[in-house]
């Protein structure tokens, strides 16, 4: 039975997966296993890639086309490991990562989120510079990447990713979830992940689109709502946030008009 199983949603990105994976094997850690959850791919090429998996520590898991959401609750319900780390098939992990979470991990039972610092690869590069997690914080601004460790028993008992963030920010939701549990998180130092910025992407596109980023806010929100109403201050910064994206795209869109 692996300690730790590294769940990678992949749609038709095969050109980045075996970067991911080769991140994973280079790990100075080995009790894990890696399951790769095929989300409807229709790229001839990515599933070629999928095909050459074949290596008995690594599943590959074949659905329908159902969204990052499900994706990784669909790969985190077949795993067999107490912690659980999500990565995007187009990014990677440091290899002393693994190890240092297990560790951190073990050594504090009363700590839910392990992650620590980043940096970015493809269209830029530089340091990912994210201040501290906590509650509050996290209730305006998601400062924690979504290739962070929990306990998968922690996932069962918030039901998951909800999939009801169809637009993005579906990590933040999941990470507050947990924060909402009473969990603890904590930050290791230094360099542990390397997040791909693409040209175009989920977050790019919310960003692009006003009905997605409202849709995603308001979920956001709707989804903690007696969270939120314990804390009006937050609640009133992340309206804030909202009013002033609205604003942005209505400019936005009237200059380009």
């Amino acid at each position: 039975m692996p300690r730790v199983s590294v769940v990678i949603p992949c749609y038709n990105q095969g050109h980045y997966l075996q970067e991911a994976i080769q991140s994973v094997l280079n790990q100075d850690y080995d009790d894990m296993e890696i399951i790769i959850v095929n989300d409807g791919s229709t790229d001839i090429a990515t599933l070629e890639v999928l095909q050459t998996y074949t290596l008995p520590h690594i599943h590959v898991l074949h659905t329908d086309n159902q969204g990052l959401s499900s994706a990784r609750n669909n790969g985190i319900a077949m795993a067999r490991g107490q912690y659980i780390l999500p990565l995007d098939a187009d990014d990677a992990i440091a290899k002393d990562y693994v190890r240092r979470a297990v560790a951190e991990l073990d050594a504090n039972p009363q700590v839910g989120i392990v992650y620590g610092e980043a940096e970015f690869m493809g269209a830029a590069s530089g340091r990912w510079n994210l201040p501290p997690a906590s509650l509050r914080r996290m209730l305006t601004r998601n400062v924690i990447f979504h290739a962070a460790f929990f306990r998968k028993m922690h996932w069962e008992m918030v039901g998951g990713y909800k999939t009801n963030m169809r637009y993005g920010l579906e990590d933040w939701d999941f990470w507050v979830s947990l924060l909402e549990q009473g969990g603890a998180v904590t930050r290791l130092d230094g360099l542990v992940y390397f997040y791909r910025i693409a040209e175009v992407s989920m977050t790019t596109q919310l960003r692009a689109k006003l009905s997605h980023s409202l849709y995603s806010y308001t979920r956001l929100m709707l989804n903690h709502k007696k969270l939120y109403m314990q804390h009006p201050l937050q609640l009133a910064k992340l309206l804030a946030i909202v009013l002033r994206n609205c604003i942005y795209h209505t400019i936005g869109y009237k200059v380009q008009r």
